[in-house]
């Protein structure tokens, strides 16, 4: 199984939606059983998968402490992929779950601010040896700024080439638990997440060879009422 903590020192990133969506796309790409974690004591992650009517992602009730452990029992369940949001602060439960992880995503907006803040996480996510990249989130179509943050975050890390733009079935896809993808798969949102799904899982294969690179049918999680993994 493999963990990608989806985490941003500033809040506004959009890394909730981001973690949702890369969650559905990653089943609907064969590459399933998905669990999803929200350590945010916000808890936007698990208010959106509560009022999702289909069952996966499933989603896995845990704690910060308890998390290591388990990842362990996930695994032993047959679950592929684990993505675990995190508070927009650099915190010790952030610098615990990227910990953990085997690649860490960096959601920024393209504004002055937003990227003045990643450094933060950059430098946590490199003492703790953990793999990154970032994600340009939120951004305006043909908007100078966001070519002038895609040159300024790669020359502190990988750059993932999709470029998620400003849209409002990213919102509305928050309110009933569904995803751009479900609502309407051929809109550019959904082409956007797609090509990010597929370049996150290119690179998490690239770090670790026995990630499956294509879709994997063998596993079989066991989920309690509504898709919920009951630890």
């Amino acid at each position: 199984m493999k963990v990608i903590a989806v985490a941003s020192q500033k809040g506004g990133s959009g890394k909730t939606t981001l973690a949702g969506h890369l969650a559905v796309q990653a089943e609907m790409a064969g590459q399933g059983p998905v669990a999803l974690v929200d350590t945010d004591p916000q808890g936007s992650l698990s208010e959106w998968w509560n009022e999702r009517e289909a069952e996966t992602p499933l989603f896995a009730r845990t704690t910060v402490e308890r998390l290591s452990a388990d990842i362990g029992r996930m695994e032993q369940m047959g679950i592929g992929l684990l993505i675990v949001d995190t508070p927009p602060a650099i915190t010790s439960t952030i610098a615990n779950v990227i910990g953990l992880a085997d690649l860490l995503i960096i959601p920024t907006r393209p504004s002055p601010h937003d990227l003045r803040a990643v450094g933060a996480t950059v430098e946590l996510a490199e003492g703790l040896n953990t793999p990154l990249i970032f994600v340009v989130n939120g951004a305006t179509p043909r908007a100078r700024i966001t070519s002038e943050a895609a040159i300024a975050l790669s020359q502190h890390g990988t750059l993932a080439p999709s470029v998620i733009h400003q849209r409002v079935d990213f919102a509305s896809s928050m309110i009933d638990g569904r995803t751009t993808m479900e609502l309407n798969p051929s809109s550019k949102s959904s082409e956007e997440i797609s090509k990010l799904w597929s370049y996150v899982q290119e690179r998490v294969a690239r770090l670790s060879p026995a990630y499956p690179a294509s879709p994997n049918h063998g596993m079989a999680a066991t989920a309690g009422n509504n898709g919920a993994i009951y630890n």
